[in-house]
């Protein structure tokens, strides 16, 4: 019995604490990313991301959309395939100067089993289990808009965002993102994202039968009560150089660090009031049509099995190919923040319609 039970408390453990105060993890499926190419370079792309994806990046990276109108799917499996990520974005071009895009990301977890209704009468029945969805959603609308200043463009997202367990649990939330990016003729990019920058706010609702708290009662759990979930804003700043090797090689790098405002987090640099978290990517192409991506994130100590702390870090791995109406893009990647979690397979796809020169 006690078995069949753990799964749904901890769930609802997990979202208990989500509903509390501004807790140091809040809204994590916001941050696992969109786009193979940025997973294969190690998320570090606000500087240089010039496509769909920057409506989730940086939005100010939209302007330099190379195609009127861009559409992109991605989907991936973590923690062994009991998660899946999707991602869909559509990019146009409003007008000469602003682009505007649309995304949505959808993290689920599928068929939990719910045990909370297993007692009928005082027995076991097993013929009543059920099962239900722990599902994330955000909706994101983003516009970007080149300023005064040449290479100088500014974007902003509006985020909705719909987190849902079951009938048990649910909540509404909106943030807010933010994003300059600054290009210069000597292929130097600059860029400077703020995530909920108005913090972002998500309002929880408990739903439970009396039969329903009287189990959780009874694992000495507590029962979850409405509550407001906030999000701090977090700062992302990056720089890109790209150099040129004749008509057809090119060799791209980016470094970006995250700078988190929830409390001291495990990264190189720390301190009670701000974490910051280096990542670097580097991108190997041959005339624009095949890519090979590397990188290097999640920089942090931990401890072995001889007690003695050790600096690790996770290394990810991707290649792409671009062609005329559509791009394909392949990363091996550990999106997770331990090295000890597996890696996944991320695939993303691009179509390209109406091709212009920027």
């Amino acid at each position: 019995m006690k078995k069949l039970l753990y799964p749904i408390i901890l769930l609802f453990v997990s979202i208990s604490c989500f509903g509390q105060g501004t807790p140091k993890y809040s809204n994590e499926f916001l941050f696992v990313g969109v786009g193979a190419k940025s997973f294969g370079m190690s998320q570090s792309v606000i500087a240089s991301v010039d496509d769909v994806t920057a409506g989730y990046w940086n939005p100010a990276g939209l302007v330099h959309l190379k195609d009127n109108i861009q559409l992109s799917y991605m989907h991936s499996n973590y923690f062994a395939g009991i998660a899946n990520y999707d991602y869909s974005g559509l990019a146009f071009k409003a007008g000469e100067n602003n682009v505007m895009a649309f995304s949505f990301v959808r993290m689920g977890v599928d068929g939990i089993p719910n045990t909370l209704d297993i007692w009928k009468n005082g027995q076991l029945n097993y013929d009543l289990i059920t099962e239900f969805s722990a599902v994330d959603y955000s909706f994101m609308f983003s516009y970007a808009q080149k300023l005064l200043k040449d290479g100088l463009s500014f974007g902003g997202s509006a985020k909705i965002i719909r987190r849902k367990a079951g009938e048990f649990a649910s909540a509404w939330g909106f943030g807010i993102d933010a994003g300059l990016q600054y290009k210069l003729e000597n292929n130097w990019r600059f860029a400077l994202v703020a995530r909920d920058v108005t913090s972002t706010f998500n309002a929880w609702n408990f739903t439970f039968t009396d039969a329903q708290k009287d189990v959780l009662t009874q694992q000495n759990q507590e029962i979850p009560k409405n509550s407001l979930e906030i999000t701090l804003p977090r700062l992302v700043l990056g720089a890109a150089k790209r150099i040129d090797f004749g008509d057809d090689y090119s060799f791209d790098a980016e470094l970006n660090a995250d700078l988190t405002t929830d409390g001291k987090r495990n990264t190189v640099l720390k301190t009670d009031v701000v974490s910051v978290d280096p990542h670097l990517g580097i991108q190997f192409g041959y005339a624009g049509l095949v890519f090979l991506r590397g990188g290097v994130g999640n920089i942090q100590k931990v401890t072995d099995i001889d007690n003695k702390e050790l600096w690790s870090f996770q290394p990810n791995i991707g290649v792409g190919v671009n062609l005329d109406k559509f791009a394909i893009d392949y990363a091996m990647a550990n999106v997770a923040t331990t090295a000890a979690t597996n890696y996944s397979h991320v695939f993303s796809i691009r179509f390209k319609f109406n091709s212009t020169e920027e």
